[in-house]
């Protein structure tokens, strides 16, 4: 297949992982790309040694290599992860745009500290939420942050060469940080409205879901997700127990969640008298969120991800490593899109939004932020269950009004209500998307078929246009029925047994971690496909959210595979670098500490003057504990929770919170848009709408049109 990113020319310059995959993708997508400078120890990431160098091939497959930047003629270079290294790269005789990739936006107090993965985690509040009530938060394995930047980066990048090339921005800034807030942002902003705080309540227990854990089956694991009443009535009858649905302690996920140990001994015993392949069929023949739970090495042999062509080669050892996320059909309909001189590189795109919830929400925002015109789709009676489910008549405010996870991931959209199940509003959504660039759905498979919107209505109805489908197993393949939730994706990606102590069950890291990085896939993809859709046409995406999440275990996945062994479940501990994870002053406050070079060691050995890291650490504030640390070079970092993020010194510095007003809920926190045009951010043009808001503007705009 000929990539859409077809013709351009990238030069990648030394970089650590965050640098490399954003150099992988567009590589993956068709690009040239020219990885120039002396190559990195390898053996350094992912799970070290002779499984980290294959990792680190696997980042660089399909990339040319140059022992130092050659001259001619590139499109982008890509520099970073440290600000030295972008300034190094400001000085080469080079006229492309300049993707800079750094730990830490360059104002703020933490402008100078030494990133890593592990201190991201601290940072973003992901760490502090996994693990065991009692602590000590647990540090995932693996480069998810840097993945997340890269992929960032990715996008960021795209739509501005999507730009004539006198429009383009000639600097591109992204940290990792910032890209990793796409976890948490949701619930920053969440807690600064209701003042709730983040808690630890154990392996495979968040708010707001339980059951959303793994259960051992007669050979195997399964993951089982029972959120609303129906699925938790379905799940009851499944197992003979039908008489714990009218049990009212167990009437809400929540309250379930707080009898967490009640619910698991009721469950445990059950799952082992069927095999995990029973135990989906039967999910899916009762409409329960249920899924594999497999190795990661396992995952290249499962018929589903054969089927899909999720991994493939990607050196002469034979070893399988993820491939794009995503399959794309290009219709051969030419329709380059010239965007407007304003507003952004996206200006004049226009986007039709099916999606709910927060991958598909999250994908369209990001298009919205960068310009487009994005029309939300919801009604009255099937309304965006972001908006929640209390429907409660003439409230004011209306509970579906106010929440905050809504009006994040909602921004920059209008709004119009339309009944897709009645013969109105399917008219309306085709006329939408008859004009339409883009379209967005992230609903179960095989839903918009039966709703006549399927990809060959929606193709008929706007040749060219580039439609995505992000269901969590995908539009094809054996699995691709299953219902899911962020925690189902996770849940069936490897992860769960990477991460977490080698006697817990296999266990995700956070209830939806699949959700916002599924809505930056299809946001990439969608992205390129508009860059080739004057050479290649419009296109069909098939995205699999569970693959998306391969990316972020291909390091266990490719690990598994050269040492044909599992890998060890080590906690915070790994074998590239010396982490832990210590009690400091006050009540559940922890620091983390990543020794992982000779400078970080010798520093910490400066700072502890002979003393133990546990007494040292119990005795100071964690954040000042972590600022005496970075000063001598040392990685550390305070644990954050959540609730602490909305007024973290860093991101208050670099901008990334700000204010919307919005009906209903007035001036509310927001998170910016992760990176920088030549140093501005992207302008907030829209608050997040009420429902059916733009009705009647947009169909009247419609008919006007003809």
């Amino acid at each position: 297949m000929r990539g859409p990113l077809e013709g351009l020319s990238i030069l990648e310059l030394p970089g650590d992982v965050a640098t490399r995959y954003c150099g992988r993708l567009f590589a993956q997508l068709g690009a040239r790309v020219t990885s120039a400078g002396a190559t990195t120890d390898d053996t350094r990431i992912g799970y070290a040694g002779a499984a980290g160098a294959a990792f680190g091939r696997w980042l660089d497959t399909g990339k040319v290599r140059a022992a130092s930047a050659p001259g001619g003629r590139f499109d982008l270079v890509i520099a970073g992860q440290d600000h030295a290294a972008v300034a190094a790269a400001e000085q080469l005789d080079l006229t492309a745009p300049l993707l800079a990739l750094t730990w830490f936006a360059d104002e703020g107090p933490y402008a100078g500290w030494r990133g890593t993965d592990e201190v991201i985690l601290a940072l973003t509040g992901l760490a502090y939420g996994f693990g065991t009530p009692a602590g000590p938060p647990m540090i995932a394995q693996g480069h998810g942050p840097q993945l997340c930047a890269g992929l960032t980066a990715f996008n960021a990048a795209i739509a501005a060469l999507i730009a004539e090339p006198e429009q383009r921005p000639q600097r591109i800034e992204v940290n990792v940080f910032e890209a990793a807030m796409c976890f948490t942002e949701t619930g920053a902003i969440s807690t600064s409205v209701d003042g709730m705080k983040s808690t630890r309540l154990g392996v495979n227990r968040f708010v707001p879901t339980y059951p959303c854990s793994t259960y051992r089956t007669s050979d195997g694991w399964v993951g089982v997700t029972a959120l609303t009443p129906a699925q938790w009535t379905a799940l009851t009858r499944l197992i003979g127990r039908p008489e714990l649905a009218a049990e009212p302690r167990f009437a809400t996920a929540y309250e379930r969640l707080m009898l967490g140990d009640e619910v698991d001994e009721i469950l445990k015993p059950l799952f082992p008298q069927r095999t995990t392949a029973e135990w989906v069929a039967l999910g899916d023949a009762n409409r329960i969120p249920m899924a594999p739970v497999l190795r990661p090495g396992v995952l290249p042999r499962a018929a589903h991800w054969i089927e899909r062509e999720a991994f493939g080669p990607f050196d002469e050892s034979g070893v399988l490593g993820p491939a794009l996320p995503f399959r794309l059909i290009f219709d051969g309909v030419a329709a380059p899109f010239s965007p407007t001189r304003h507003g952004g590189p996206l200006a004049g795109l226009k986007v039709v939004d099916f999606s709910m919830g927060w991958a598909g929400p999250l994908c369209a925002r990001t298009l919205g932020d960068l310009g487009a015109d994005v029309v939300k789709v919801e009604s009255a009676a099937h309304p965006d269950w972001w908006r929640g489910w209390e429907i409660v008549p003439d409230a004011d405010p209306p509970p579906t009004e106010v929440k905050a996870n809504f009006c994040a991931v909602n921004r920059n959209k209008r709004d119009v209500a339309l009944e897709l199940t009645t013969a109105g509003g399917l008219a309306g959504a085709k006329g939408l998307i008859a004009q339409a660039d883009v379209v967005v759905e992230n609903f179960a498979a095989g839903v918009m078929q039966k709703l006549g919107l399927g990809f060959a209505t929606q193709r008929a109805l706007r040749p060219g246009l580039v439609s995505v489908s992000m269901g969590a197993f995908g539009a094809e393949g054996p699995l691709s029925g299953l219902r899911a939730y962020g925690s189902t994706v996770e849940q069936a990606s490897g992860l769960p047994f990477m991460n977490g102590e080698a006697d817990w069950p296999p266990c995700i890291q956070h209830v939806a971690y699949g959700d916002p990085l599924a809505g930056l896939y299809a946001a990439a993809a969608v992205l390129s496909c508009l860059y080739g859709r004057s050479r290649l046409g419009g296109a069909d995406i098939d995205l699999a959210q569970v693959a998306c999440l391969f990316q972020f275990a291909a390091d266990g996945i490719i690990a598994e595979q050269v040492t044909g062994k599992p890998v060890p479940r080590t906690g915070s501990s790994r074998a590239r670098a010396n982490v832990a994870v210590v009690g400091a002053a006050g009540t559940d406050a922890w620091l983390l500490v990543c020794a992982d070079s000779e400078v970080a060691r010798g520093g910490l050995a400066q700072v502890l003057d002979g003393r133990d890291l546990e007494v040292w650490a119990r005795e100071r504030d964690a954040a000042e504990a972590a600022a005496a640390l970075q000063a001598l070079g040392v990685p550390a970092a305070p644990v954050q929770p959540t609730h602490a993020l909305s007024y973290d010194p860093q991101l208050m510095a670099s901008g990334f919170w700000t204010f919307l007003e919005r009906r209903y809920v007035g001036w509310h926190m927001v998170g910016e848009a992760p990176f920088t045009y030549d140093g501005k951010r992207l302008p907030l043009r829209l608050p997040a709408p009420t429902l059916g808001q733009h009705t009647d503007e947009v169909l009247g705009a419609l008919q006007a049109a003809g």
